[in-house]
């Protein structure tokens, strides 16, 4: 490394290397540079600030390039290997909106070659790339891809695939399940062979946003950005009450954005440069992000006679209710539970506690709205269907449902 700096920016604490590729923005996000638990005006019926919330959400690095760039030599690895298939293939979105009539025609032609990365880079230079944003300079018609940085999309948003599979009209606040992020991370020349077996031990749509603070490695599922309204514990262990608290700790300490994050209860004090990229722009990216409503489950996606059974089981005998409670079905704003009381540990594959490396030790209930979206599920996706979900509350917490009214449950949990 040139400096102290960018050694940081790639070793992170402990030694090992810190990409999130926002990749926990997805629990995207709360406000201050502290543990600071003050209310805020969220900003998110004003549609001046909801509009330029919306471009930080999408187009905004935060100078994040100077982690991507200038540390991991991303720009180069895109320029040597990176094409648009393999993009594709990692789970990286293409938005259709962006793509002049003249490119459509030719993909669907067949007269873009897409196995050259030299198509990717023009795919940046277009900005059609959800959440990266790369710098193209053309000498003698050739372009050169300079610098490259992501942004909140990279992880919460994907595409409706009317184009092709992967490419169309982007999803904001969506979860990109089919996103590798750690795939993507390893790629980078500047890592050791020990710190790549990490990141591609993850797997697609999996993230660890305290890998790099703290060491341990237990990667959680990417977190859908919607439905936040209301909700004032966004992330899974609650820390922050409000978007902007890990949205600030996500744009320093994942993305590498330019600024400062503080956080005495986990002990995680970082400033990337000497300038401050971020904090001005918390409040109109919180704006977009609670603006973002959930979506409602497609049209014939549930029976609905057992989801109106399904409810009773959800509000009776299924216990569900108890803490998955109030207009966003949970009880989050209320408190806070302890390890013991959740079904979804021990951690897969002997990962220490979530919760016990976060700022409150604890779990929060996870909001229910838009569920049918966003398998697999628990905070570190160890329930591949709701048909899971509902066995595995079955068994630890001993409820004796019956097949139907489990059967049940799992209509209505898909209606929500």
């Amino acid at each position: 490394m040139k400096s102290s700096y960018m050694r940081r920016m790639v070793i992170g604490r402990g030694g090992c290397a810190p990409f999130a590729i926002l990749g926990a923005m997805a629990l995207t996000v709360g406000c201050g540079n502290d543990s600071s638990t003050q209310a805020i005006n969220d900003g998110s019926n004003d549609p001046a600030m909801v509009a330029q919330g919306q471009q930080i959400f999408r187009f905004d690095t935060f100078g994040d390039e100077t982690k991507w760039t200038d540390a991991l030599h991303m720009n180069d690895v895109i320029a040597a290997a990176v094409d648009p298939m393999t993009a594709l293939s990692v789970g990286l979105k293409v938005d259709a909106d962006a793509l002049p009539a003249d490119v459509v025609a030719a993909i669907q032609s067949g007269a873009v070659d897409l196995t050259k990365p030299a198509t990717t880079i023009t795919l940046l230079k277009l900005n059609a790339v959800v959440g990266v944003q790369g710098t193209v300079t053309t000498t003698d018609g050739v372009d050169t891809l300079t610098s490259v940085g992501v942004t909140c999309a990279l992880c919460h948003s994907t595409v409706d695939d009317s184009f092709a599979p992967g490419i169309g009209k982007r999803l904001d606040g969506w979860p990109n399940r089919d996103l590798n992020p750690g795939g993507i991370i390893a790629l980078s020349p500047a890592l050791t062979p020990d710190q790549k077996a990490v990141f591609i031990s993850w797997g697609k749509g999996l993230y660890d946003p305290r890998y790099n603070q703290d060491g341990q490695n237990g990667p959680l599922a990417i977190p859908p950005a919607y439905g936040l309204e209301g909700v004032h514990k966004v992330t899974v262990t609650g820390d922050g009450e409000n978007v902007e608290y890990w949205n600030r700790y996500v744009a320093v300490t994942q993305m590498g954005g330019h600024g400062t994050f503080n956080e005495p209860r986990t002990g995680v004090n970082v400033t990337n440069g000497t300038d401050d990229l971020v904090t001005a722009k918390l409040g109109r990216l919180q704006a977009y992000q609670l603006s973002i409503a959930a979506p409602p489950p497609p049209a014939g996606s549930f029976d609905t006679g057992a989801a109106a059974r399904g409810k009773t089981v959800f509000e009776g005998a299924g216990q569900c209710a108890s803490c998955h409670s109030g207009p966003q079905l949970t009880d989050a704003n209320e408190r806070l539970h302890s390890p013991s009381e959740v079904v979804s540990e021990p951690e897969p594959n002997g990962a220490p506690s979530y919760a016990s490396r976060s700022a409150t030790k604890m779990y929060r209930t996870a909001p229910l709205h838009g569920l049918w979206q966003h398998p697999p599920y628990f905070h570190n996706g160890s329930a591949a269907t709701l048909a899971d979900v509902v066995s595995t509350y079955n068994t630890r917490k001993s409820l004796n449902l019956s097949a139907d009214q489990m059967s049940d449950l799992v209509e209505y949990l898909k209606s929500l």
